[in-house]
């Protein structure tokens, strides 16, 4: 194995969560890596056999217990701020029920040493069988609504090439240490869900770029985690949307995007409602308004110290509705029909 000088000092950090049954593949396919990582693995108070099986079979890894579970968000960071003490010049951060080609770390960094103006570069994330695509990045849409760019389409050649991206996945990235220490952690108030986006939004706000290596693949078990706690997703989404919008978008873009996000916002609230999942959801909405002063304070820090235009921002972001908007399209289409037909 190739081993980092001090200089190219590398660490993952894996999050865990009762995450006992998917550990094995992930920490296996890190020790097959032809770079070889320092492997930190944040327990976020796991009940289950997790600490055990670690301290048993992986001696090698570094182990942070937490008390309680932190969600994604507070998990890395505590592996990101240990990292960042031991002098650590690129953090990978990897889900733990995800498993990496051997050749994943070494892409990822190859990227960042040749780009030095990029902060983050991110993986094409596969579903376990290699049939379909999970991620090969993030973008964030006119109408405030993120989506995982290529999800759900077959495998294929299309996402081939190494471009520039908006946004990373959290789940298999590269970080630079410089980043962090010049816009801060994961914003913890997220938990899980778009605390990537987030993250990503604020590097380019503050004038690092984000890139999509294809060379670096990851297999993910996708919903291992988050699937185990009912209405989980619905929670967060609603929760943590308004938070990357009111941190985020400059004020010249809000005119275009806060209209549009309202419509789709209150319509995912709506269809959660149609679908009995009336606590969770509306819970996520009040906890959201709740924390509304927090984030237009950490909103004022974020646009003082901006680095690019707005010009620049709205060149990155996609000027079209998320691939998975179905009744969003549907109601966009109804309306262009009538506009049409008054115009007539």
């Amino acid at each position: 194995m190739e081993y980092f000088s001090r200089s190219k000092k590398v660490a993952v950090v894996i999050p865990n969560w009762n995450g006992a049954p998917d550990l094995p593949l992930c920490l296996d396919s890190l020790k097959e890596q032809t770079l070889n990582p320092h492997i930190i693995v944040v327990d976020n108070g796991s009940s289950d056999s997790s600490v055990e099986l670690l301290e048993k079979q992986y001696p090698s890894v570094e182990i942070i217990k937490l008390p309680k579970n932190r969600g994604f968000a507070g998990g890395v960071n505590a592996g990101i701020a240990k990292a960042l003490a031991d002098s650590f010049e690129y953090i990978a951060l990897l889900n733990n029920d995800a498993a990496a080609d051997k050749n994943w770390l070494k892409s990822l960094v190859e990227y960042l040493d040749k780009n030095p103006k990029t902060g983050i570069v991110t993986s094409k994330i596969v579903d376990q069988h290699n049939t379909h695509i999970d991620s090969t990045g993030d973008i964030y849409t006119i109408w405030g609504l993120a989506f995982p760019r290529g999800r759900g389409e077959p495998v294929s050649d299309k996402y081939d090439d190494s471009t520039e991206i908006f946004g990373a996945s959290g789940g298999a990235s590269l970080y630079r240490a410089k980043m962090f220490e010049e816009i801060g952690l994961f914003d913890e108030d997220f938990f899980a869900y778009y605390e990537d986006v987030d993250i990503s939004f604020r590097a380019q706000l503050a004038g690092w770029k984000i890139a999509f290596e294809p060379r670096a693949v990851v297999y993910h078990q996708i919903g291992a985690t988050s699937g185990r706690i009912k209405n989980f997703a619905i929670y967060q989404t609603l929760k943590n949307y308004p938070q990357l919008l009111w941190k985020n978008v400059p004020a010249r873009l809000m005119f275009k995007i806060f209209p549009r996000f309202a419509l789709a916002y209150f319509m995912i609230w709506g269809r959660a409602l149609s679908r009995g999942q009336v606590l969770a959801s509306t819970k996520g909405v009040l906890v959201s308004i709740l924390l509304w002063p927090k984030k237009l304070i950490q909103r004022h820090k974020i646009q003082k110290s901006r680095k690019v235009s707005v010009e620049y921002i709205n060149s990155i972001i996609t000027h079209d509705l998320p691939p998975n908007a179905h009744n969003l399209r549907r109601l966009r289409q109804a309306w262009w029909k009538v506009i049409r037909k008054k115009a007539a």
